[in-house]
């Protein structure tokens, strides 16, 4: 009866080092099946797949953007009575440009107010054109006129800033003019006033483009 009790004492404690002290070849099996999943593949590892989400947004933002900037100056709204009802359509006029010297006027009609300002600015953008600047401002004095509108700029110097009307200083802004003075004459329509001012804007000429249509020097156009 003795022997047994020992027996079990000594069985007792052999457990006991086993909890304590776990076998380190289980403990690799353990961590080896960590690191892979249940299909037997690869760890799943996050960082990886959010890592290629990041590759995608940077692949975003690689692709050319449209630099263009537009501008609502005015938007009508027309209602027609016909004999089925009332018809009701939009008139809408955006000015487009990049600030860099580019500038574009469209209209678009729509039954839709956001199809309408699509139309818009597509046909404003196909009417693009280059004006002349000079830093910050316009190389000389101008002025344009269409039907009874008429507008007279003015150079200006750094900090003047731009003194002009709600559709004339839409037109000025996305030109990328920031130092003008303008004053307009008779009618104050903003589609007329638009108009005159972009015919302003590309009767500007610089210095060299004079010399080119003139084919002289420098000191020759300037002394004429």
């Amino acid at each position: 009866m003795e022997e047994n009790m020992e027996n079990n004492v000594e069985n007792v404690e052999e457990v006991k080092e086993t909890v304590a002290e776990p076998n380190v070849e289980n403990t690799e099996k353990v961590e080896n099946n960590d690191n892979k999943d249940r299909r037997g593949g690869k760890r799943f590892d996050k960082n990886k797949k959010f890592g290629k989400r990041d590759d995608r947004k940077r692949r975003d933002d690689r692709r050319p953007r449209d630099e263009m900037e537009s501008r609502v100056v005015s938007r009508r709204r027309v209602q027609k009575s016909v004999q089925g009802g009332d018809i009701t359509t939009y008139s809408v006029l955006v000015v487009v440009g990049d600030k860099k010297g580019r500038v574009g006027i469209g209209r678009g009609k729509s039954r839709e107010q956001t199809e309408a300002v699509d139309k818009a600015i597509r046909n404003a953008k196909k009417n693009i054109v280059t004006i002349a600047t000079e830093g910050t401002t316009i190389p000389h004095a101008t002025e344009g006129k269409f039907g009874t509108s008429k507008i007279i700029m003015l150079p200006a110097k750094d900090g003047n800033g731009i003194i002009a009307g709600g559709a004339a200083r839409a037109v000025i802004e996305l030109a990328g003019i920031r130092d003008i003075t303008t004053k307009l004459h008779g009618s104050s329509n903003k589609e007329n006033c638009v108009k005159a001012t972009l015919q302003a804007l590309m009767s500007l000429r610089t210095l060299e483009q004079v010399k080119k249509l003139r084919g002289k020097n420098e000191n020759m156009v300037e002394g004429n």
